[in-house]
């Protein structure tokens, strides 16, 4: 990014990084929809916070929040759910033959 640093005034160094949190556990993984931008300055090492931004800093912060690419929130089942769902299906499929 080409805007000035609040902080050392430099024109080169400022990143914008941008992070999703994800829930992961045995079973399944989940992303959430919330995704949260911070901004760096690697000429300096410091850390700008949105309280010092500029407009021109907030402009293009919110367009590179829009070109991010979230991933989707939807819940991804892993190897041993699944298996615990066939061996449920297959324990109420012997159970419903057995006692018929």
């Amino acid at each position: 990014m080409n805007n000035n640093c609040p902080e050392c005034f430099s024109t080169e160094g400022l990143k914008f990084t941008f992070s999703q949190e994800e829930v992961e556990n045995k079973f399944y993984s989940k992303a959430n929809k919330d995704i949260t931008g911070t901004l760096e300055c690697e000429n300096c090492n410091q850390s700008i916070y949105p309280v010092t931004w500029t407009e021109d800093i907030e402009r293009v912060h919110n367009y590179q929040k829009k070109l991010a690419k979230p991933k989707s929130t939807g819940v991804k089942l892993k190897p041993l759910a699944y298996g615990l769902l066939l061996m449920d299906a297959l324990l109420i499929g012997w159970a419903i033959y057995y006692f018929s």
